[in-house]
C-alpha cells in the first residue's frame, strides 16, 4: 500500500511538472524592446508601440509579430489586413503562441469568421493543457459573440 501511494505521488509529480513545462508561454526572453511595446499598449498608446517595434525590426520573433499584430487592431483606426499578416507570421515561427492564438481568434470575430476563431481556440485548447487565460479569454469573445448573433 505504502509503495502504490508512493508510485501515484510521483506520477503525480511528473504530471505537474510536465503539465508546467507544457503549458508555459513559448514567448522569447523580454528584451528592451518588448518590454517598451507592452508598456506603450498598457498605455493604449499603440501608435507608439508600432514605432518601437518598427524600429527594432524583429520580424523573426513570435513575440514581436504578435505584439506589432495586436497593436495594428486595437490602434484607433484599426489596420486589420495588417494584423492579420502578423498573427499568421506569430503562428507560423511558433505554433502553439498562445497570445497570438488568442489574438488571431478575437480578429477572426472582428470578421464574423466564427468558425475560425473556434479553430483558435481548439488550437488553444492544445497548446494550453489545462486551461489558460488566453483559452479562457477568447472563449469569453465568443460566447459574447454568439449572444450578439
Amino acid at each position: 500500500m505504502r509503495k502504490t501511494k508512493q508510485i501515484l505521488a510521483l506520477a503525480f509529480a511528473a504530471c505537474v511538472v510536465g503539465a508546467h513545462a507544457a503549458d508555459s508561454s513559448p514567448s522569447e526572453p523580454a528584451s528592451s524592446w518588448q518590454a517598451q511595446a507592452q508598456k506603450e499598449i498598457k498605455a493604449n498608446n499603440y501608435s507608439g508601440a508600432i514605432s518601437t517595434l518598427e524600429a527594432a525590426n524583429q520580424s523573426n520573433s513570435a513575440d514581436w509579430n504578435n505584439l506589432l499584430g495586436y497593436a495594428q487592431r486595437k490602434k484607433s483606426t484599426p489596420d486589420l489586413a495588417a494584423a492579420e499578416r502578423f498573427y499568421l507570421a506569430a503562428l507560423k515561427i511558433d505554433p502553439k503562441h498562445r497570445g497570438a492564438l488568442e489574438y488571431y481568434g478575437e480578429l477572426l470575430l472582428m470578421k464574423n469568421d466564427l468558425a475560425g476563431a473556434e479553430q483558435m481556440l481548439a488550437r488553444l485548447d492544445k497548446a494550453c493543457v489545462f486551461s489558460c487565460e488566453e483559452f479562457r479569454d477568447l472563449k469569453e469573445a465568443i460566447a459574447r459573440f454568439k449572444s450578439k448573433k
